[in-house]
């Protein structure tokens, strides 16, 4: 119940700027017969489009399905934390972890409000993994171990890591069983990529934008050294995250080796330092072995210096209950609005919308285009795009040279009725020169200047120019 508070209860009331582009994408997808692509473009995986399309599919343009599904998925990795903590050592450490991890899994610094996004799916089947890699009593078990893993891969190439530590730990069992894991990660895998091959999805497409484009110049993982150091000391040295370390350090002493979770949360970290972004979401993976270490660590305190057991949970509830003060804000937002706030945004300085903002501007323009015509929107317009309504090509952050290849070709065959470019001098910032002057030539050649509005310039066909104002 607090994780759907947290979750639905977010600035704005809105599709996070992610969410609105595997919306987006699976809209395209589901109503329009885009497959993923080639009907837009991200580096996730082609479940994570199929959700979100069946969320517009059955309910609209919402955020509170994807993120419901999120919440349902989280519980599940509740319950088999709880129960792979149980089986090592007792209903009593069990219930520590998860406290711990639910607590945790709500922390603004592991993406809390953000349920739907693809760590929550692919955590959820590596923690079932973990579960059957650890009751294994035949290569059955590990058979299913595997398979729940090759899921995890499907729903996030990063699972890879992860799945690399269950590799080592069942080669310490037995080649045999090591064997057998891998046999089920390919299984459930080749079955994910046999689907997306029926379902019309260009397989070497997906390679592409899903793996191998994030290493080039230009994509969202381009960053300097000292930016991603700053972003890791953020990170694991400022957020909630530094509550386990104590607890971890203790566990470490306590079984003196290293086992399946120390394996885990080694891996898990090394993926997120090869990634190298360092974002709240990330932390979501290390969040599992964290929460199982340090409830292991506090039960056998517990156990061996007869400490009092309700008292501990008492602590551990405080000391790692989650900040609720956005969403409390947000209730009373939702109660009582404030009508008196208003940001001004069509006059210099110009101010970046926030989510709210880029929804009513996607409404806007849902209102003043016909459902046939095609938008475009310059930069990070995600969220005006999907709440518009309106089909066109997706320009985010991805500016490799394959990207800007599609983007160009697009535009060019396929120009839409209406182009937003942003005034706001972020859009300089992190979009490229050339980005930014091919569609500025665009819309000097073939477009006319309706007017601004939320920090946008609004720019019609000239051979249609006029039909806002009628």
């Amino acid at each position: 119940m607090l994780q759907l508070a947290v979750a639905l209860l977010s600035d704005g009331f809105v599709l996070s700027f992610d969410e609105s582009l595997w919306q987006y994408i699976g809209r395209n997808w589901f109503r329009n017969g885009l497959v993923p692509y080639s009907g837009g473009v991200d580096n996730q995986s082609p479940l994570i489009f199929a959700l979100f399309g069946l969320s517009d599919r059955w309910f609209g343009v919402n955020y509170w399905f994807p993120r419901t599904i999120g919440v349902l998925f989280q519980s599940v990795s509740m319950y088999y934390v709880y129960k792979i903590a149980d089986h090592l050592s007792g209903r009593q450490a069990g219930l520590l972890a998860v406290s711990f991890y639910g607590l945790s899994l709500m922390w603004h610094a592991g993406g809390g409000k953000y349920s739907s996004y693809t760590e929550t799916f692919e955590v959820t089947f590596i923690i079932g993994s973990v579960y059957y890699y650890l009751i294994a009593k035949n290569k059955k078990d590990h058979l299913i171990s595997g398979c729940l893993a090759g899921i995890g891969l499907g729903c996030r190439i990063s699972a890879f890591f992860a799945i690399g530590a269950l590799f080592v730990a069942s080669l310490r069992k037995s080649r045999a069983n090591a064997l057998v894991f891998c046999g089920g990660v390919a299984l459930s895998f080749g079955c994910l990529l046999l689907w997306a091959a029926l379902a019309d999805i260009n397989i070497h497409t997906l390679y592409n934008y899903a793996f191998a484009d994030n290493f080039n110049s230009g994509s969202p993982y381009d960053h300097t050294s000292m930016w991603k150091l700053e972003q890791f000391t953020e990170k694991f040295f400022y957020t909630e995250i530094i509550l386990f370390y104590p607890l971890t350090i203790g566990y470490w002493m306590i079984s003196k080796e290293i086992d399946v979770f120390t394996l885990w949360l080694i891996f898990s970290f090394a993926g997120i330092a090869f990634i190298g972004e360092f974002t709240w979401i990330h932390l979501k993976e290390l969040l599992p072995a964290l929460s199982l270490m340090s409830a292991l660590a506090v039960s056998y305190l517990v156990n061996n210096y007869k400490l009092p057991i309700k008292q501990v949970m008492i602590i551990v509830w405080i000391v790692f209950f989650p900040k609720l003060l956005e969403p409390l804000l947000n209730l009373r937002k939702l109660i009582k609005p404030d009508a008196g706030r208003q940001t001004v945004y069509n006059q210099p300085p110009y101010t970046w919308p926030d989510e709210e903002g880029r929804k009513k501007l996607g409404w806007w323009v849902k209102a003043h285009t016909a459902p046939q015509q095609k938008v475009f929107v310059a930069g990070f317009g995600s969220q005006i795009q999907v709440y518009s309504e309106r089909q066109s090509v997706y320009f985010n952050e991805m500016q490799t040279p394959l990207a800007k290849k599609e983007l160009y070709k697009d535009l060019l065959s396929n120009k839409p009725y209406m182009i937003l470019v942003p005034l706001f001098p972020e859009y300089k910032q992190y979009i490229g020169l050339d980005l930014r002057r091919f569609v500025d030539d665009l819309v000097a050649k073939n477009y006319n200047l309706l007017g601004n509005i939320y920090s946008y310039r609004i720019y019609t066909a000239k051979k249609q120019a006029g039909f806002l104002q009628k």
